[in-house]
This record gives structure tokens, C-alpha cells and sequence, in this order.
């Protein structure tokens, strides 16, 4: 008794019905995977609560911390110090363990939770008795009740007593996995990897494909989408990574279909080869970056057209979002840095002066008959090239 654990409270988990056990077990599993390279620890869960211990003085919990943070399914978590269930041990507990917090602060509050109702006392005589520990041990504080620099936290719990600080918000949304799997189009930019994140965040498995065209795009290129994705990945856990030469097909389209329609004639092969890899991954939908008005290509007539050649459901999380949220999103997920590195995607070479933000499906129809699509589609998806990429590279 007495080491330090990671407390993790679950979010919707703790209001899903009779299926509530599926999610926890896919979130526990994602727990113990991703703290498996910081040390020996076991996770359990209990009445709403992830416990996470240590088994070894080795484990790194700091680190263990980190990864906990990341994983979908977990609305808030907290190291916190494990006691024994004896009112005394708790409040000496409280003054040494956050000693260092309660030499800087001025004023603090004792919150507590009982949920062990057999405990001999309340929670507001614990509360009352643990402050008034902390006002002997450290004459200097006050209580404030309404605005305290730090809330010591006691909870009370069957098997023993923890002691901490304020709860960090967690990753929230619900475990990788239980949300079905899902083709996502992945390109260098700000949005494709935010949308990633969002779709991963409703529990959704992910495979990315991406489409290169070299020699327009680079090596750098494509190890720049490499690297958007593995920081997706800390919070989406493994995603298969689909790249496929799509240089032959938009030569073509440059120099035979109209130009003011190859953008959306690009965007229409773009969703026939994502649908055909998608349903030989297992993938039940589609999803992109696209933000409705962000650039010709995403306008209202656009998205339809280019819908129309997939009966595959296609998602598009940002799709209401303006590029301030975007950003914002990219900041929160360490993606924008990567994201504005100036190397060209295959989004962006043989961009027309003036694209149609505003195309008619049968004209856009008539337009691909210029080319041979389904010759060029056929051999651009015989030569995929096929990567899995991890969270972490160690």
C-alpha cells in the first residue's frame, strides 16, 4: 500500500447499455498495448475507473502517464497515491504527497468521494479533517472554497483510498475499434490528418491511402504523410498506410479532359480506387478532409459529383469547420508543423487557373470519356505500395 497509480475515468463508455462491456474490454486492451514499452503495469477497471498500477519499480509512469492521455475512451485522468482506508494515514498521505503543490500555492479545498459507504465516515467529515491537517502542516495556506489554487481530491473506494489533485482531460470519445473501419484519403495537408484524428476518435479503425505521382511528388512528400500519420496514430493506435501511383492517370487528365473540370475528374478517380482498396481492407465507409467551400473542389455540386461514383457511404468530420477550428485541431494533435512543410502533394500539382466550383454531373461525365479511367485505375491499384505504421517508434 501506498505507490502511486493512474486513475482514468471513462466518458460515454459509462452510459452505453447492455454492449457497455465490449467497449471496456477494447479499451483495455488499447490501454495495455500502448503501455506495454513503459513497463510492467496491470489496468483494471472498477465502478466507472481505470486503474492503472505499476508491477515493477521500473515502469516508467510518466511515460505511462503520456500514453494513457492519448487513448479514445477516456474523458479524464490523474496520478494519484494509494492509502490505506484509515483516516489518519489519508491525511498524512495528502500532506506528503502533494507537498510540493501545497509549499506554492496559497489557498486550497478538500473535495471527497465515498463510494465505500461501509467507510465510518462521511465525506464532508474526511474533507474537514484532511484540511484541517493541511492547515497544521502548512500554517502559510487558507481555505477558499470558491476559487482555491488547488482542490485536494479524496476518494474512498472498496479497495483502499486515493488521494490527488485536479483530473487532466483525457483523449474522450470512445475506444479505436468499436466504431466499425474506415478508408481514410490522407494527402500532406492541415485537414486530412484532423479528419483522421476525428473519425478515430468515434472508435473508428482507420487504413490511410494516399496518393502520390512521381516525379511531381517526392520522396519527401511521402514521408511527410508518413509522419502525419504516426502522430495520428498515438491516439488511433495502428493504421495500414495504402500508397498508390496515380501519375499516368492525372497526365492524362491534364492533357485530355477539359481543364476546368480536372480537379473534380481527379477527385472522382481519387474515390473509385479509395472505394475498391477500402472493400478489400474490410472498410465499411469512406473518409475525407473536406471542409464545404474551403476551395472549388468542396463546394455543395463538387462533392455530389464526385460522390456519385462510390456507393460507399463517404464521411467528412470537418465538414462544417472553418480553417481557424482546423488549425486549432492540428495544433492539438502536434499534425501542423509537419502539415506545412512545403513539399507538393498530388492534390495540388496541375492545379487549373480556373476549376468549375459549380460542375454538372453528366457534363463532368462526358468530360472523363476522354480517357481510358478504368485502363489507368486498374494499373495504378496493381502497383500499391503497403506500409503499417506504429504509434511509437520504439
Amino acid at each position: 500500500m501506498g505507490k502511486e497509480v493512474i486513475l482514468l475515468k471513462l466518458g460515454e463508455i459509462a452510459l452505453k447499455g447492455l454492449n457497455r462491456r465490449t467497449f471496456e474490454d477494447a479499451l483495455l486492451k488499447s490501454l495495455r498495448r500502448r503501455l506495454k514499452s513503459a513497463g510492467e503495469f496491470s489496468v483494471s477497471s472498477v465502478q466507472s475507473t481505470v486503474y492503472v498500477e505499476p508491477l515493477e519499480e521500473t515502469a516508467d509512469l510518466e511515460l505511462a502517464e503520456k500514453r494513457c492521455a492519448k487513448v479514445f475512451g477516456i474523458v479524464g485522468y490523474v496520478r494519484a497515491a494509494q492509502v490505506e482506508k484509515d483516516l489518519k494515514k489519508i491525511r498524512e498521505k495528502a500532506a506528503e504527497y502533494l507537498q510540493e503543490t501545497l509549499e506554492e500555492i496559497s489557498s486550497f479545498k478538500v473535495e471527497c468521494k465515498r463510494s465505500d459507504k461501509k467507510f465510518p465516515y462521511k465525506s464532508p467529515e474526511i474533507s474537514a479533517e484532511v484540511g484541517a491537517y493541511l492547515l497544521e502542516k502548512y500554517p502559510h495556506l487558507r481555505v477558499d472554497v470558491h476559487h482555491p489554487d488547488l482542490v485536494v481530491r479524496v476518494e474512498v473506494r472498496e479497495q483502499s483510498a486515493f488521494v490527488h489533485s485536479e483530473t487532466k482531460p483525457g483523449a474522450g470519445g470512445i475506444p479505436v475499434g468499436t466504431g466499425g473501419k474506415a478508408a481514410v484519403l490522407i494527402s500532406g495537408g492541415l485537414d486530412s490528418p484532423v479528419a483522421a484524428y476525428l473519425m478515430a476518435k468515434r472508435g473508428v479503425e482507420l487504413v490511410a491511402i494516399h496518393f502520390a505521382s512521381p516525379p511531381y511528388t517526392s520522396e519527401q512528400a511521402h514521408d511527410k504523410v508518413v509522419r502525419l500519420l504516426r502522430k495520428v496514430s498515438e491516439y488511433a493506435g495502428r493504421i495500414k498506410m495504402i500508397t498508390v501511383n496515380f501519375t499516368r492517370l492525372q497526365e492524362e487528365i491534364r492533357d485530355k479532359c477539359q481543364e476546368d473540370l480536372s480537379t473534380v475528374i481527379l477527385r472522382r478517380f481519387m474515390l473509385r480506387a479509395a472505394e475498391q482498396i477500402a472493400r478489400e481492407e474490410g472498410c465499411h465507409a469512406l473518409a475525407t478532409g473536406e471542409s464545404l467551400g474551403q476551395v472549388a473542389s468542396q463546394t455543395m455540386e463538387a462533392i455530389a459529383c464526385t460522390d456519385a461514383v462510390v456507393s460507399m457511404p463517404v464521411f467528412r468530420p470537418l465538414i462544417g469547420a472553418d480553417k481557424s477550428e482546423i488549425v486549432k485541431l492540428s495544433y492539438q494533435i502536434d499534425t501542423y508543423d509537419i502539415s506545412i512543410e512545403p513539399y507538393e502533394d498530388c492534390c495540388t500539382i496541375f492545379t487549373p487557373k480556373h476549376p468549375r466550383t459549380r460542375p454538372i454531373l453528366h457534363f463532368v461525365e462526358d468530360a472523363e470519356k476522354a480517357i481510358d479511367g478504368e485502363g489507368l485505375l486498374t494499373k495504378a491499384l496493381e502497383n500499391i505500395e503497403t506500409m503499417q505504421i506504429w504509434p511509437y517508434e520504439s
